[in-house]
């Protein structure tokens, strides 16, 4: 994700590639450009055809292309914005679960309160490797027993079992008399939560944008911008080659931001920043362990935090 500076001087605004868009689409923008470069120099030194198309053909297409690109991209930044909300969610359930951990059941020895809230650590992170499909076997190891982790490595969705295991540790609580049933019913409710946001999330990863709906807009986003320079070249003449850079950087532009955020948990720039989530996670659960020696928060490097 990109971190903006809080002032944003007019400099910046124009001419950085931190998190813009420009890397991933300049060299469809500079190959129109070229064309038009090309269609400009055939009617003007070559031959002087006539042939105009005119600016019908652009108006008819390009209000059909932003219908649809704004439909596209308000359905991408939904899926971006709901994911964003399912992990600040976690966040609030996992402290919740934390602090309940060590206030709630009786007589609870200090290494099994540290030994559950590390589990639902460990969930956070099992669930940020499953979204990016990275292995979670070095953060199982780090939070959780030898043994825990190893059965958890064989899980085929680990959070998921994870969740099961976390689950059991707190009934086994009741069952030795140290929870109350309301309180596990409490405590429970989290667990209800933990479970929405998983499936939220393999909700979100799982289901695409339609490919059919997708092919349709590429298609035509690259018909209107090959049809730029034949129906500007009669009424801008040698200007068609800017005109077409900037109408091609815009449509191209909002095409590929649409590709990117539409599965926000990747590691791009625009996606969301779930290591840097991650550890937040840690350093707010360490503190209601009462932990001391926490971990800094991740910063952006070039801008950019993941």
């Amino acid at each position: 994700m990109v971190i903006q500076p809080s002032h944003r001087p007019l400099r910046l605004m124009l001419f950085t590639l931190r998190g813009s868009i420009v890397p991933a689409i300049w060299k469809r923008v500079v190959g129109m450009m070229l064309l038009a470069v090309l269609v400009v120099l055939f009617e003007q030194r070559v031959m002087h055809t006539g042939v105009e198309l005119g600016a019908v053909p652009l108006t008819l297409m390009g209000l059909t292309l932003a219908i649809f690109l704004g439909f596209r991209n308000s359905v991408a930044y939904e899926r971006w914005w709901e994911a964003r909300t399912l992990w600040g969610e976690l966040l609030i359930v996992l402290r919740n679960l934390a602090r309940q951990t060590v206030s709630l059941p009786d007589n609870l020895p200090r290494d099994e309160q540290r030994l559950r809230v590390h589990r639902l650590v460990a969930f956070a992170h099992a669930l940020r490797h499953q979204l990016r499909g990275t292995p979670a076997s070095d953060e199982l190891a780090r939070w959780l027993p030898p043994s825990e982790a190893a059965a958890l490595a064989k899980a085929r969705g680990i959070p998921n079992a994870l969740l099961g295991l976390i689950g059991e540790s707190y009934a086994q609580l009741r069952r030795d008399g140290r929870l109350d049933p309301i309180l596990l019913a409490s405590i429970d409710a989290q667990l209800t939560r933990m479970s929405y946001v998983l499936g939220g999330c393999e909700r979100i990863q799982g289901t695409p944008i339609p490919f059919a709906y997708l092919l349709l807009l590429h298609r035509t986003v690259y018909v209107y911008c090959l049809l730029l320079p034949f129906c500007l070249v009669g009424s801008v003449g040698w200007l068609t080659p800017v005109m077409v850079g900037v109408l091609a950087y815009t449509f191209f532009g909002l095409d590929a931001l649409g590709d990117q955020i539409e599965n926000p948990f990747d590691r791009l720039p625009n996606d969301l920043a779930l290591d840097a989530m991650c550890r937040t996670i840690e350093i707010s659960l360490g503190e209601l362990l009462g932990d001391t020696d926490l971990p800094e928060p991740l910063q952006p490097v070039d801008g950019v935090l993941l």
